[in-house]
C-alpha cells in the first residue's frame, strides 16, 4: 500500500467537500476511500439504460456521506457489490 500511495494525497471523504472549495484537485494526484453504507435498488433512466446508486462514507462522520452513481459497463460489472464493502 505504501508503494501505491507513493506520492499521492490521502483525502477522507468527510474532508472531500471542504477540499473541493479549497484546493484544486486537478492539480494534486489523490486517493480516497469509501464504504458503501447505503444501494439504492438499480433504476432505469429516461433512455432505458439501468444504473445504480451507491452512498459512501469513510465511517469518521456518519453525517457525511458522498453519492455514487454507476453507469454502463461500471454498473453492470458492479452492481450486486455488497453493501459494507469497502
Amino acid at each position: 500500500m505504501d508503494r501505491k500511495m507513493a506520492n499521492r494525497k490521502l483525502i477522507r471523504l468527510s474532508q472531500l467537500k471542504n477540499k473541493l472549495a479549497t484546493e484544486n484537485l486537478e492539480e494534486i494526484d489523490w486517493v480516497t476511500f469509501g464504504v458503501i453504507v447505503k444501494k439504492v435498488t438499480p433504476q432505469s433512466a429516461n433512455n432505458g439504460r439501468t444504473f445504480s446508486i451507491w452512498r459512501l462514507n469513510d465511517l469518521r462522520d456518519l453525517t457525511e456521506c458522498v453519492s455514487l452513481f454507476l453507469f454502463g459497463e461500471v454498473h453492470k460489472e458492479h452492481w450486486k457489490t455488497e453493501q459494507g464493502t469497502v
